[in-house]
């Protein structure tokens, strides 16, 4: 059985530049969820899942392999298991597989596989890390305002609340605000107001 997968972060998302060439594929899928979800917990992935439990699956298609996940090690380990199955995992854009036609492990696409799902994550976490050091250079700089009137707490001591935390992990990894929601078990004013604390505009320029 061959499917097709696609996925976009957003409801308002159109994936409709990934979804051609599709008429040998027996399932077509798609999820609407942000990447850092494992595959196999979003509503269609974990159907793909069911049709592996079942021996079912026999060729999984995406258009890129970001599609499968955000950071190195699940798309590594999900590029594993199947391989692991005999199952053949196909990308469209750039072109490379686990396994070729005849079944057996594709070498270069080992490779490529492990290269861009590198970079990739390198990348992201290139960008947390002059998120933080922006926010520490404002502070060193007196641009990092400490405190408003009325406020029962420093932003600085909101920031570091071990839930506060957790919400702005959520946030760098993609999260969206109703999973962040389920997931830290807080309201959306409260992860709102997280947002809003790391937001720009609550830097000022020193006159």
């Amino acid at each position: 059985m061959k499917v097709f997968y696609s996925r976009v972060s957003t409801q308002d998302q159109n994936d409709s530049r990934q979804l051609k060439n599709l008429n040998e594929f027996d399932y077509v899928f798609t999820d609407k969820c942000s990447g850092s979800i494992p595959l196999w917990e979003r509503p269609k992935g974990s159907q793909i899942k069911t049709l592996i439990d079942q021996e079912k699956l026999t060729h999984l298609e995406v258009h890129s392999i970001d599609r499968l996940g955000r950071d190195t090690l699940s798309v590594l380990n999900l590029w594993k298991e199947l391989t692991e199955l005999g199952i053949r995992l196909v990308c469209r854009n750039p072109n490379f597989q686990n396994l070729n036609e005849d079944g057996n492990t594709d070498m270069f696409s080992e490779l490529m596989i492990s290269i861009l799902s590198t970079m990739s994550d390198f990348e992201r976490k290139m960008i947390r890390e002059r998120q933080r050091e922006g926010i520490e250079r404002s502070k060193m700089e007196g641009k990092y305002r400490g405190r408003k009137v009325g406020t029962s707490e420093s932003r600085e001591k909101f920031l570091n609340k071990p839930k506060t935390q957790m919400i702005i992990k959520d946030l760098d990894n993609g999260y969206t605000t109703q999973e962040i929601s389920h997931r830290c078990r807080c309201s959306y004013s409260t992860i709102d107001k997280v947002r809003k604390t790391l937001n720009e505009e609550y830097f000022t320029e020193v006159n």
